[in-house]
């Protein structure tokens, strides 16, 4: 199974649940991470991002920003938007309905959160990466128990 996490820049929401992900799934998945622009490609991911991560244990410093290509729509089998915006901009890259069918709001998979967005820390402060974290995580708990029954 291979999956992606797409945010805006790939600095905040998608390597936080790239690394999020990649502590609750088995080693035979392929869990990676991408971006709607190209702003970031090759930065890591926000510092704020990685000391969130760090505070539970998990490392993402290594992670590199990049932008999401035509090529990930044939590699992954599901890709997670963090936002509708992001979504969208997802989905215009599609060529075709099955590859329309991989891509899903990240939330969608909590049920009570059908339309709810991940909010993008990035112009907020610690508590609001360390809300994020949290809801990130229990979206990945979400998806894990999905895809592995």
């Amino acid at each position: 199974m291979k999956i992606l996490m797409v945010c805006l820049g790939n600095i905040c929401r998608s390597p936080l649940a790239e690394g999020i992900m990649k502590t609750k799934v088995p080693g035979n998945f392929f869990v990676d991470s991408a971006g709607t622009i190209s702003m970031h490609e090759g930065e890591h991911p926000d510092k704020r991002a990685v000391q969130t991560a760090a505070n539970h244990g998990i490392k993402i410093s290594n992670q590199r920003s990049r932008p999401i290509t035509k090529a990930d729509f044939d590699t992954f089998d599901k890709i997670y938007c963090m936002d509708i915006d992001v979504m969208a901009d997802v989905v215009s890259k599609t060529r075709n309905e099955e590859q329309r069918q991989k891509v899903s709001l990240f939330l969608e998979v909590l049920g009570d959160h059908e339309n709810a967005e991940v909010p993008d820390p990035y112009w907020g402060d610690m508590k609001n990466f360390e809300e994020v974290f949290q809801l990130l995580d229990r979206g990945c708990d979400a998806i894990k128990s999905q895809i592995l029954s």
